[in-house]
């Protein structure tokens, strides 16, 4: 991933929160013939230690798995929050428009989860991350229909190898965070979100306060 100096992140305690926060992701693997080969997904993030896993299932009828078990790198994207950003927010005319966003993107090795337990038991991790209420239902739907339903996936855990985080939100135009701050604070719900991070970031201390 192409970043700047000034928004490379190297805090995993970030890229771990982008992560949990923003969980559908992109698993990119490479086909026989070297063609990227693209699977939209949500994921799991588990630290075991000192090392992360992603967990993730694919319908067995997608055969993205299959290039997963014979080759295991595989490249994992996460897009947190994003917006643009007018130049009517510098106080010179010289500027032009850019677009700022938060992105993590995870190199991985792949094992796949063949048998029902451990699919299983990947399942109830993403139910608890997406729908907790709905862990009594699963349970109660009876072995014969889980194990039917679980025949149709194909499960797996992603190993962490490395990963780099970009935080763009023009750090380095210190006399535009202000305004900045102020449009993205009154703007939609990526606009927001990006306002909090700019506090999260001591690009401003309140609503129209810079960091001096």
């Amino acid at each position: 991933m192409y970043t700047q100096p000034q928004f490379h992140s190297t805090d995993r305690a970030i890229a771990w929160e982008l992560i949990r926060s923003y969980p559908f992701a992109s698993l990119i693997s490479n086909t026989d013939s070297g063609a990227p080969l693209v699977t939209h997904l949500p994921l799991h993030l588990e630290l075991r230690g000192e090392s992360a896993v992603l967990l993730g299932h694919v319908a067995k009828a997608n055969g993205h798995w299959r290039h997963l078990q014979l080759q295991s790198d595989a490249l994992v994207t996460f897009m947190g929050p994003h917006a643009f950003m007018s130049p009517k927010v510098y106080p010179d005319l010289a500027r032009v428009p850019t677009w700022n966003y938060l992105a993590v993107h995870v190199a991985a090795k792949a094992t796949l989860i063949e048998d029902p337990a451990g699919k299983d038991r990947l399942l109830k991790k993403l139910i608890g991350d997406h729908d907790p209420a709905y862990s009594p239902q699963w349970r109660g739907l009876g072995e014969a229909y889980q194990h039917k339903m679980l025949a149709g996936i194909m499960a797996f855990e992603l190993q962490v190898t490395d990963l780099q985080c970009t935080l763009k939100i023009n750090q380095h135009r210190p006399e535009a965070h202000a305004a900045m701050h102020e449009a993205y604070s009154n703007g939609n719900e990526n606009e927001r979100a990006m306002a909090g991070w700019m506090e999260r970031l001591g690009m401003v201390k309140s609503v129209g306060d810079e960091v001096s």
